[in-house]
């Protein structure tokens, strides 16, 4: 008869299979709440079902797995395209179901493919979150938004959820000059991170300059 940790791994390997994107969302749970004390500010304005689009800042390269772990349902990721190219970030991605994505002078046909999966993935009543400045920020300032989530919306209007990540910028994990390696292990205690979620919004009213207005007004002052 099978020893019950050893039957516990078969279940959990089995469960993986099948819906991989649950035991992702709860790796990404254990790894943010190892390192950072996070603080949810109207988290429950993300719909429990139905199809909605979310916008954040971009801070760090981490942003999507604060956001996984604090959903409460999984998330369609658009993604630059060259994270999947990487080993251990690709395939975390890929079995999240995350959209590649490239500028149009880069490959015109992935980015027509991005807006294609989008849409399907809302037609199918999913969340897709996408990261409008479609950079990381340099500066710790909002980059312009662009005309992505435009061009989503277009195809299958849904109302967007505007959200903003304090606390990431400075980490080894942004482009901040002076990062350090994850600071809650050089100050002796975790760092503090901030998730706030806005009220949706319309689909017509969702414009770029519009939610980079929401999103810099959720941020505040700290970054």
């Amino acid at each position: 008869m099978w020893s019950s940790p050893l039957l516990n791994v078969v279940v959990a390997v089995y469960i993986y299979s099948l819906v991989p994107e649950f035991l992702l969302r709860f790796i990404a749970w254990i790894l943010v709440h190892t390192f950072y004390r996070i603080r949810l500010v109207d988290v429950e304005r993300i719909p429990s079902h139905g199809a909605a689009v979310l916008v954040c800042n971009h801070v760090s390269f981490v942003d999507a797995v604060v956001i996984m772990a604090e959903s409460p349902r999984p998330i369609r990721f658009v993604m630059d395209h060259r994270i999947f190219k990487t080993p251990v970030l690709g395939r975390l991605f890929r079995r999240a179901k995350a959209i590649p994505i490239a500028p149009a002078h880069e490959d015109p046909a992935m980015l027509e493919r991005a807006y294609a999966e989008c849409q399907k993935a809302l037609e199918e009543g999913d969340l897709v979150c996408i990261f409008p400045e479609g950079k990381l920020t340099r500066t710790g300032d909002i980059n312009p938004f662009r005309h992505g989530i435009s061009e989503i919306l277009k195809r299958h209007p849904v109302p967007v959820v505007p959200m903003a990540l304090r606390g990431l910028w400075g980490s080894v994990f942004s482009r901040h000059e002076d990062a350090q390696w994850p600071r809650p292990i050089h100050r002796g205690a975790m760092t503090r991170l901030t998730l706030a979620v806005g009220e949706p919004i319309a689909p017509e009213e969702a414009t770029p300059a519009h939610l980079q207005e929401i999103v810099s007004a959720l941020r505040g002052v700290r970054r």
